[in-house]
């Protein structure tokens, strides 16, 4: 769904820091430092840049937990643990794992087509698979990637009343030769949670999911329904604070449309990857990447050689991220009602200094000289994908970083192999082989490291 950006919100500080708290338990023989996870969400809630909460748990104990900002602006109520959120797209594994309960039911199949459960669907999509669906495979162009979306979003939609909407849009490729996000995809699984179950989908999810794992703040999120504790969404303007805008949230339905807690998507990672919900053979089969890294609902990545499944979310107001490292039992749970990025950031970050790495904050970063000479050892083409490169110059005894199709942007040296951005929080490492030669960079953001091959050792003139 949509996200905004941020601007600053000027004399909201001293307010902010009010609302901030932490509790914490130790975990015998665990590396983090709380009072560094701390610093880590009051640097990115600096002028309401993040408002929300986060929570960092191992194996089912609460490590760190930390509020920040207002769960209602305009009333001055604070953001706290039991602050419900919008999820976005962290419903989809919720969906997900319904869809697979009721495999195991043997009220489904994953191989299903999906006309098998929607006989209305458009001819071209009929063939695709319950497991397409599942893994953004089946070619269904998403709704949210219309143009009318913005004014089709303001109105109750059933799922099947959104694939109309798009009804006369063919495949965008064949089912299972690609891969690309869908919210259709999900609406329709929601549907066909309601369809093979014989319950709303919501109904199914709190017997099936959300009741036997206590997860008592969880549900789904209409504006109609009084939901205490419900937090209001925001986004930044140049006048500070401004409300999000409306979404009705039948829209969203299986791909968005829940809403939870910190502490409720800690018993959800626990009962989750703790045996208590899905057979071992559904939960390889949620967590096994099909095309790329997405799996079933959620995304398998790497950081720092650590596994890591996670999934985030974006809907107006509503920026969130779940993570979970199997290795450690550790769950790193950051819910944003501001919409942006910062909690992507704030989640890697909590994750680093749990595991006792080193962290550096965007305003900890110091620039450096270094020699021209040195400098120009660096200038060349990295080829980062097949489709995006990353091009490096030396103007005016300043190395600059341009990736495909974006305009070049300043480097800044905090050592003479490594270099930092301003503009984003994202840095950029250059490495040598034996003979000193330059033959790679790794590009560190997001808690993404994606490393560039060094082809060419010179670089084209900037265009103007």
């Amino acid at each position: 769904m949509n996200s905004g950006s941020f601007t600053r919100h000027p004399g909201s500080a001293s307010l902010l820091l009010r609302t901030l708290f932490f509790f914490i338990t130790i975990a015998a023989a665990w590396a983090q430092d709380a009072a560094r996870m701390a610093e880590v969400v009051k640097i990115y809630a600096k002028d309401d840049r993040f408002m929300g909460s986060a929570l960092v748990a191992k194996d089912g104990a609460i490590l760190f937990e930390q509020s920040a900002g207002w769960a209602n602006a305009e009333w001055k109520i604070a953001n706290t643990a039991t602050t419900k959120f919008r999820l976005g797209s962290i419903t989809k594994q919720f969906t997900a794992a319904a869809i697979l309960l009721l495999a195991e039911d043997g009220k489904l199949g994953l191989d299903d087509a999906l006309s098998k459960f929607v006989p209305s669907a458009p001819e071209t999509w009929r063939p695709v698979t319950i497991r397409q669906l599942l893994s953004h495979t089946g070619g269904i162009p998403s709704i949210t990637d219309q143009p009318e979306f913005r004014t089709w979003k303001l109105s109750p939609h059933t799922p099947e009343q959104s694939m109309a909407r798009i009804a006369d849009k063919p495949l965008e490729f064949t089912p299972g030769e690609k891969f690309k996000y869908s919210n259709t995809g999900y609406q329709l699984l929601g549907w066909i949670v309601e369809l093979a179950s014989g319950q709303k989908y919501d109904a199914f999810l709190k017997q099936r999911i959300f009741t036997p794992l206590g997860m008592n703040d969880s549900g789904y999120d209409l504006s109609s329904t009084v939901i205490p504790q419900r937090a209001s969404g925001y986004m930044s303007s140049p006048q500070g604070l401004v409300n999000a805008p409306y979404v009705d949230m039948h829209v969203p339905a299986g791909a968005g449309a829940l809403y939870s807690t910190t502490r409720d998507l800690a018993l959800w990672t626990q009962g989750l990857f703790g045996g208590k919900l899905l057979k071992p053979a559904s939960l390889e089969l949620m967590t096994k990447p099909v095309q790329g890294n997405y799996a079933l609902g959620v995304s398998v990545n790497t950081v720092k050689g650590r596994k890591v499944i996670l999934h985030g979310g974006g809907i107006e107001g509503f920026n969130t991220q779940l993570s979970y490292y199997p290795e450690a039992k550790l769950t790193v749970v950051v819910l944003a009602n501001i919409n942006g990025q910062n909690q992507g950031k704030i989640a890697t970050e909590l994750a680093a200094v749990a595991f006792g790495d080193t962290v550096i904050l965007p305003t900890e970063r110091k620039e450096i000289e270094v020699p021209a000479a040195v400098l120009q050892r660096y200038v060349g083409v990295y080829q980062l994908s097949p489709e995006i490169i990353n091009t490096i110059r030396l103007t005016d005894g300043r190395l600059t970083t341009q990736l495909t199709r974006q305009q070049p942007l300043p480097l800044f040296a905090e050592s003479e192999t490594k270099f930092f951005l301003k503009i984003v929080d994202a840095q950029v490492e250059f490495f040598t082989d034996e003979q000193g030669r330059v033959t790679h960079l790794v590009q560190y953001q997001g808690g993404r490291e994606i490393k560039g091959t060094r082809v060419e050792d010179s670089a084209p003139a900037a265009r103007p």
